[in-house]
């Protein structure tokens, strides 16, 4: 192995939970008089901790999202998880190849630590992840694309950031994983390559990685 940490993000990496929020969300922000199509975003929200949803829709409108924007929007993708919700194909064996050969791993998301906790108990990747391998754009001050959450996650598990490797399929996630010095892998699957052009390496099939990392 070439790495010494893996630091997975978890919203379309780990979870196939990307096509789920951002319909959702989406329709929310429709719903709030901000018209905003599926499409939208996934390209301007994916990857996004809330604050930087909060700053985009004032900056564009001038108007603030009310102040239970996150509760509401939360409750209804917790809802949502528990009836969809599947883990990315093929992570299930990566993973375990991970835990096998004794390579530390992790997961940095800009979701919050109870977005990821369902989703990973609705999955069943809750047996991979003890709480001091989950870190949250919540333990930090600044979200993606700032490195704050991946070098708070690289120091917490005692690694180098230049000796960690990132699989991200955003490209506020890449940009980050490039501002923390960390070599980043880009998940094709659902993000066109050309967006994810920071990345040192690209795949399509999560499966693939294992062979990828060594």
């Amino acid at each position: 192995m070439r790495y010494d940490l893996v630091i997975f993000d978890n919203d379309g990496v780990l979870v196939d939970s990307e096509p789920i929020s951002n319909r959702l969300l989406a329709a929310y922000l429709t719903e709030l008089g901000h018209p905003t199509s599926y499409e939208d975003s996934i390209r301007d929200y994916m990857g996004s901790a809330m604050h930087r949803i909060h700053e985009l829709i004032l900056e564009r409108t001038g108007q603030r999202l009310p102040a239970e924007f996150d509760e509401v929007f939360h409750a209804r993708v917790f809802a949502a998880f528990e009836r969809e919700l599947q883990p990315v194909a093929g992570v299930d064996g990566v993973l375990e190849k991970l835990a096998a050969d004794g390579v530390p791993y992790c997961v940095a998301s800009s979701g919050s630590h109870a977005r990821i906790r369902v989703g990973h108990r609705t999955t069943g990747l809750d047996r991979w992840f003890t709480e001091e391998r989950v870190f949250s754009s919540e333990d930090v001050g600044r979200g993606k694309p700032a490195p704050d959450l991946f070098l708070y996650a690289a120091e917490r598990m005692g690694v180098a950031p230049g000796r960690c490797v990132v699989v991200e399929d955003s490209p506020l996630g890449v940009q980050a994983a490039v501002a923390a010095g960390m070599d980043v892998y880009g998940f094709t699957a659902m993000t066109p390559a050309e967006r994810l052009a920071g990345a040192g390496r690209l795949f399509s099939d999560m499966g693939e990685l294992a062979d990828l990392l060594v």
